[in-house]
């Protein structure tokens, strides 16, 4: 009898370890799944930002080129001035006072070219904060295999783009709760940048539309922008001096609408992080001496 106690009293202690191990071992299995989702969705992260970062490579490229062919006449001209000069005076065909007019005319391409200089850094710094808002704002909304968000840059302008199936239900401009959490992490981003400021536009597809107050595509456009103004402004602070809000209506579609897939795509809201006109202009500006 007491070899079949200790016999039981083994056997059990075996299937209890065996018990322990498995589980054990699920719970490493469940972290290394884990690990691996949150590796892919580092890795299509990445993967977006790469794309940004080359359109804005190709859009500075294409910057550079146009400055350096400036840069190269305006070298043409400076090699060419005092030899012009020169040979006009000693044909007599200028005064000395023409002579001195023209060379002050020379004297203010070199000018010239340090404000070219000027405005292609401006242009490079602009590019590198573009690039790190978009990164920014990637990194605070997560997971980008969401179809539903896409941001990009297109010429040098930052484009947040939020499919309607994710912030309303069908022909309505309330925002629904999901959607305010992603606008929360957005506004958390450009609340950071106070020099900067927003549209949101709403865009619609092609299909007609009528409902209670609201005539047509312009009116449910213009309802959804300033539905999601509204949220920016009182749920999550951002200034509403720095946002204004548009309805496209259905005029400027970025997919046919002879599909379902494109009809969808349509139906979005964009914010813009538009350009600071104010800040360019003031280059182009003459200095007061």
């Amino acid at each position: 009898m007491k070899t079949h106690h200790l016999l039981f009293s083994a056997t059990l202690s075996v299937l209890l370890f065996s018990c322990v191990s498995s589980k054990q071992f699920k719970a490493e299995e469940a972290k290394v799944a884990d690990l691996n989702k949150k590796y892919s969705d580092l890795q299509n992260t990445l993967k977006g930002c790469e794309n940004d970062k080359s359109l804005l490579m190709r859009d500075k490229a294409g910057l550079e080129s146009q400055v350096n062919a400036l840069n190269d006449k305006v070298t043409f001209l400076k090699e060419n001035n005092s030899q012009t000069i020169k040979s006009l005076q000693d044909m007599s065909v200028i005064s000395s006072q023409q002579a001195e007019s023209i060379k002050k005319s020379m004297e203010n391409i070199g000018a010239k070219d340090a404000y070219i200089q000027t405005l292609q850094t401006e242009m490079s710094r602009k590019d590198s904060l573009n690039m790190a808002l978009v990164m920014n704002l990637k990194g605070a909304i997560g997971n980008m295999e969401d179809k539903d968000i896409n941001i990009k840059v297109d010429k040098g302008v930052v484009f947040i783009d939020i499919s309607d199936k994710l912030l309303f239900k069908s022909g309505s401009y309330d925002v629904t709760d999901h959607a305010k959490e992603v606008l929360g992490k957005v506004a958390m981003v450009l609340k950071n940048q106070p020099d900067i400021e927003y549209m949101v536009e709403g865009h619609t597809d092609d299909a007609p539309f009528s409902k209670g107050v609201l005539v047509d595509n312009w009116d449910l456009s213009v309802k959804r922008a300033t539905s999601v103004v509204r949220i920016l402004q009182k749920q999550y602070g951002m200034d509403p001096k720095k946002i204004a809000a548009a309805g496209r209506a259905e005029f400027v579609p970025v997919a046919p609408n002879n599909t379902p897939e494109g009809k969808a795509t349509n139906r979005r809201t964009r914010i813009v992080i538009l350009p600071q006109l104010d800040q360019f202009f003031n280059l182009l500006e003459p200095k007061k001496g």
